[in-house]
């Protein structure tokens, strides 16, 4: 079963030609490229946070394997789902889902279970395919649809991710990526400030701090959940530590700073 592209033509470029200029003209060129454990990257409409992501990915090097963790915005499906379809097409072709890895998560985690019906509409994980397709034609992936539950929850599941890499020798093979827009609809000062507390915890590498902020804080990061879940796997995998790549809003993007989303991109090595 393959699941076709939801979002070309409104996230990002519906032709292949044009998404592919696009995604490259986002990409700057850097000579020096960072050994990802795990990154932070926005996924709203390219012509929004499209810079951000951009600079993230041409900063990494590329890999064999992406585990692909998202909000799931919709509600649809089981709270934390793996897609249940062998591959997902974008104008770019078609990427190809890791069974066996697939397989793994399921063994070890009691949360986590296939459901093509989360990942049916959302468009959290999809949005990142086409610029790792630009960095790699070749790779796999494994993407995860996240809802909300507790840090005990999401660490549980993070161990277990990082186990099934484990097991299946892929420390070296895989990054671990958490896609989330940061503070929604807020001036630029106001979404600024709160970001900056966000990213300081996640700077740190500490999930807690993560989750602290954003309920303390009202920060209405749409991907926390996944990145707390990431940051405790890749410090299983050895990361001990983390850069922002870059950060800007939709009013950067725009000129319109009365109300504003927020992107970071951050790597974890």
């Amino acid at each position: 079963m393959v699941r076709d592209a939801v979002v070309a033509g409104q996230f990002y470029p519906g032709s292949s030609d044009s998404l592919l200029r696009e995604v490259k003209s986002l990409m700057p060129g850097q000579p020096n490229k960072e050994d990802a454990i795990g990154l932070v990257s926005p996924h709203a409409g390219y012509m929004y946070s499209g810079p951000v992501a951009g600079s993230l990915y041409s900063a990494i090097k590329s890999k064999n394997l992406y585990l692909i963790m998202g909000p799931n915005h919709t509600g649809l499906g089981a709270p934390f789902a793996m897609a249940a379809s062998d591959s997902w097409k974008t104008p770019l072709g078609t990427v190809e889902i890791d069974k066996a890895l697939v397989s793994q998560i399921k063994k070890n985690s009691k949360h986590i279970r296939e459901d093509e019906l989360a990942h049916a509409h959302e468009h959290s994980v999809e949005v990142q395919l086409p610029f790792l397709q630009v960095l790699k034609k070749d790779f796999k992936f494994v993407p995860i649809a996240i809802s909300y539950g507790t840090l005990a929850i999401y660490r549980e599941i993070g161990r277990a991710l990082a186990k099934s890499i484990k097991d299946l020798k892929l420390e070296k093979s895989v990054t671990i990526i958490a896609s989330s827009d940061m503070t929604h609809y807020e001036p630029q000062e106001s979404a600024k400030k709160k970001d900056s507390l966000a990213i300081e915890a996640i700077l740190k590498l500490d999930e807690e701090a993560l989750m602290d902020n954003v309920t303390r804080f009202d920060i209405s990061m749409c991907g926390y959940a996944p990145t707390v879940i990431m940051l405790v796997a890749a410090k299983e995998l050895g990361a001990t530590k983390a850069r922002l790549a870059k950060y800007q809003t939709s009013g950067d993007a725009m000129g319109d700073y009365s109300s504003v989303v927020g992107y970071a991109g951050l790597i974890i090595s």
